[in-house]
């Protein structure tokens, strides 16, 4: 448990630096054909449906290969 804890926390460190550091490596995010994105008015609603299908299948296959 411990040995995963310090896995994802380095690897949010390193998103985290990548997003200060070099933020359009991550410009394609919420950009997709099937995310939505509705304003009207005042309010604005953003769901990134087709971005978080994406990272939720690059971290399963990474997972995947960790495990091995």
């Amino acid at each position: 448990m411990a040995k995963w804890l310090i896995i994802a926390g380095i690897i949010l460190l390193v998103v985290g630096a990548a997003l200060q550091f070099a933020p359009w490596l991550f410009a394609w995010f919420g950009k997709l054909p099937g995310d939505i994105n509705v304003k009207s008015g005042s309010v604005k609603i953003f769901v990134p449906i087709t971005s978080m299908l994406l990272l939720s299948i690059a971290l399963t296959l990474l997972m995947n290969l960790l495990n091995r």
